[in-house]
């Protein structure tokens, strides 16, 4: 899906949902350029879109568009709750351990839940959700500029 207005609010009325200015700024900003974006950049980016939005709306809206399916929430250990639009497939994540960088990941085995536990406990499991931690490239480049100055000195 891209995030022409046409298509949110064609998949805004495909979940049964009504269409308001409100609900289409909030999914725009979740499907706009930055995905895994938290609450804050979010209510930003909606606002930019509308002019006045209180920071309420924007998370009525969230919670809504998450209990539609037509947004993912995560909330990676530490972190605040980051919104996504892919939806619908059970993909991980990647998240840096210094800048909190996030980044999708496809299961290895292509089908939910991806991962098998040990011991299901009688659970009827249909998703598995691992994050990975670590350092990206720009982090890594600057964590080993770093050093090597450190080592100079």
């Amino acid at each position: 899906m891209s995030s022409h207005p046409h298509d949110l609010q064609t998949a805004i009325q495909a979940a049964g949902l009504r269409v308001t200015a409100q609900r289409l700024a909030v999914l725009s900003a979740v499907w706009g350029d930055g995905q895994h974006r938290d609450a804050d950049a979010i209510v930003t980016a909606a606002r930019e879109k509308l002019g006045t939005l209180s920071t309420q709306a924007v998370y009525d809206n969230l919670h809504i568009l998450v209990e539609a399916g037509l947004v993912r929430r995560i909330q990676p250990s530490g972190h605040p709750g980051r919104y996504e639009a892919r939806v619908g497939d059970n993909h991980h994540h990647i998240v840096c351990r210094h800048c909190g960088e996030t980044t999708d990941v496809d299961c290895a085995v292509e089908s939910a839940p991806c991962l098998e536990p040990t011991d299901s406990h009688g659970y009827s499991i249909d998703q598995a959700e691992v994050i990975f931690w670590g350092l990206c490239p720009k982090c890594q480049k600057t964590k080993n500029t770093t050093e090597q100055k450190e080592q100079v000195y």
